[in-house]
This record gives structure tokens, sequence and C-alpha cells, in this order.
């Protein structure tokens, strides 16, 4: 997430890649939810604002290509792809002189491989020990740790999850996200990692409308 804010301090830069290609939503239904985050100052002058929309959507034909290549060469199979959240980034600042905008979204997706589970309760506990450090340094790049209405911080997901052995603590790994979204989230990943399930099955390129 660090090399999205430092990709878009350049006026020039911001088609943003990641996980999946950068695509902006013109079909599909509404998020399932939204976090915009403060603007921000870059280093350039201009002012920066990250934006999350979250699905699970199934991931394009594309994502799930990259996938399988991804899997294959560790060794495994496929299993599935889910398509977790797409991080929009906005700049506004100025180019050669004049007024400028620009933007870019990531796509986050898991790439659910045939990997053995593990105990991830020694993973788990080294990530509660992190937790409250780990906000800090994600408030930093982005803004404070999102909070439900209530002012309970919103649970921080891991993409690969730490049933599989993913690193509990790796900034690229650890998004936050609403409490009904991490419960769809943690409801879904069992059937990813399941034979013949939709997640293996390609959705839209653009599922979603902003």
């Amino acid at each position: 997430m660090t090399a999205i804010l430092r990709a878009a301090s350049a006026a020039f830069v911001l088609a943003l890649v990641g996980c999946g290609s950068a695509t902006v939503g013109t079909v599909g239904k509404p998020a399932m939810a939204k976090w915009v985050g403060p603007v921000f100052g870059t280093p350039d002058g201009g002012q920066l604002r990250t934006t999350i929309y979250y699905g699970p959507w199934q991931c394009s034909a594309a994502f799930l290509s990259r996938c399988e290549s991804k899997c294959a060469a560790q060794g495994h199979a496929l299993m599935g792809c889910m398509w977790l959240a797409d991080i929009k980034a906005d700049w506004q600042g100025r180019y050669l002189f004049m007024p400028a905008e620009a933007g870019g979204r990531m796509a986050i997706t898991h790439c659910c491989c045939d990997y053995p589970k593990v105990d991830g309760e020694p993973l788990r506990k080294m990530w509660n020990s992190a937790r409250p450090a780990f906000r800090e340094v994600w408030g930093r790049e982005f803004g404070a740790w999102p909070q439900s209405g209530s002012g309970k911080y919103w649970p921080g997901h891991h993409i690969f999850d730490l049933g599989h052995g993913g690193p509990p603590t790796a900034p690229g790994n650890v998004l936050p996200a609403p409490d009904d979204v991490h419960s769809v989230f943690n409801t879904e990943y069992p059937a990813c990692y399941a034979p013949g399930g939709k997640w293996l099955t390609p959705g839209p390129a653009r599922p979603y409308v902003d």
C-alpha cells in the first residue's frame, strides 16, 4: 500500500497496477462498502485522497489466469480467486505549471492455491501483538485506521489468510475491512479453497459502480 502513495506523488504516474490491473467501475452493483480517506499533501505540492471499495467479487478472466500462473510457479493448483477490494487514488496538483488531475485503481485479489493448512494460532498471536503499531503506521500513510460508528476499530483482514500460512504483519497483507465485509470474507475463503466453487468461475472485468 505504501507503493500506492509513493506512485501517486508523481503527477504523471498513477496508472496503478498490483495484484490486478486498474479498473473503473461502470457496470454491476454498488460496492458492498466504501472507505474514503482524508486528503494528504504529496511531495510535489499536490493533494491525494485514497478510497477503498469492498467486494468480494469473482475475479475477471485475466486475474484468474494470473493466479493460475502464480499457483503453478509455486507447484500448486488454483482452486479459486477472490477479488477483495479496489484501492483508488485521486491526485490533484500542478504539472508543467498547469492544474492537473490524475488517478488510478489497484485491485486487491487473493489466489486460493491448494496450499496446505497450518496452525494459524501462533500467527494470530503475532498479529494481535503487532496490531496497535500496525494501525499507527497505516494511519501515517492513509489517515486514521477506520472505525465503526460506535468507535470500534475495523478488523484487519489478512489477504493471504493465516490458516494457510499468510504473513501476519506484512504491510501488503492486511486490509482494514468493516465487520460485515470481514464476515463475508471469512465465510467465503473456505469456499474459495474448495474444489469446483464459484470462485473458479470468471466474473466481469468491472464488477461494481462507484
